[in-house]
């Protein structure tokens, strides 16, 4: 029974630059590539990319649950035996403060509208709007049914 966790796992690291937040073996994890989500599974072929603000989602090898996090960019590193998330920023979901990432996104809103002809303050609020939008959507995933 052990060999086939072996097999049916491998070793997750979830660290930021702040700290480690998991360590253990999952069954998959779901990453917001720079490209799209990168679903990543037993024996995967080694990989390195990047990441984008969005969705971390994880099984662990003994839960029933997924687990969900916030990250906000750095890289996803996949080798044989052990796959790496190495994020900028991140945040368990229960972690989110629902309040100001909606405020974050309102003032994003506001800032696109006041620079249509500035493209670097446009570009600037088309990013922090990425970026709340992302923690909402990682909040929503959360509440509805996932755990941390």
């Amino acid at each position: 029974m052990q060999e086939e966790a072996k097999i049916n796992s491998f070793k997750l690291e979830i660290v930021s630059v702040e700290e480690s937040l998991f360590s253990g073996s999952a069954r998959f994890v779901v990453v917001p590539g720079i490209d799209g989500e990168l679903g990543i599974f037993p024996n995967h072929t080694p990989l390195l990319t990047k990441i984008k603000p969005g969705t971390l989602k994880f099984m662990e090898i003994d839960a029933s649950q997924e687990m969900f996090f916030f990250v906000a960019g750095g890289f996803l590193e996949v080798q044989p035996a052990i796959v790496t998330v190495l994020a900028d920023i991140v945040v368990r979901g229960d972690a989110i403060d629902q309040e100001r990432a909606e405020e974050s996104m309102n003032n994003a809103k506001k800032s696109i509208a006041k620079a249509p002809g500035d493209k670097i303050a446009l570009a600037t609020a088309q990013a922090e709007l990425a970026y709340a939008m992302a923690e909402l959507r990682t909040l929503e995933k959360y509440k509805a049914g996932g755990r941390t």
